[in-house]
């Protein structure tokens, strides 16, 4: 009986770990450097690489290429905040009484654009151009 409860207890803290592992990695692949702070740092024309880019920004969403070879990347993220409330109140005066209680919820979204073009400079495709855009929308019911 006694090996049992060993086993028991060693294959749950070993299914607690990759648990544990898996909400760390989730946590890292949802985490985001896409903001206007980290563009305006790692961002120089003619200076920063492809390479460069993927380290700080990781994956992009879509790649094109015009006529000239020239490369454009498009990176998006959207994040959306839900904020719930309600308030309550209560006042009674001997014989009679009343309530009143309100609840909201309120969500706001934001959705970052930017778009990044590149030339092949000296053998290597380099910023040559971006543009970053935010758009905020919030809504109350």
């Amino acid at each position: 009986m006694n090996r049992y409860a060993v086993l028991c207890t060693a294959l749950a803290v070993l299914l607690s770990g990759c648990a544990t592992q898996r909400e760390i990695e989730s946590q890292k692949m949802s985490k985001s450097n896409l903001t206007s702070g980290q563009v305006s740092i790692t961002l120089k024309k003619n200076i920063t690489t492809q390479q460069e880019v993927v380290e700080t920004f990781g994956a992009l969403n879509l790649v094109t290429q015009n006529s000239d070879g020239e490369e454009s990347w498009t990176y998006q993220k959207q994040a959306t905040v839900s904020n719930a409330s309600s308030s309550s109140a209560f006042a009674t005066i001997i014989l009679a009484g009343a309530s009143s209680s309100s609840s909201g919820l309120e969500q706001s979204s934001r959705t970052i654009t930017l778009i990044i073009k590149f030339r092949d400079i000296k053998g290597v495709k380099t910023v040559t151009d971006f543009s970053f855009a935010t758009l905020h929308s919030e809504t109350e019911p």
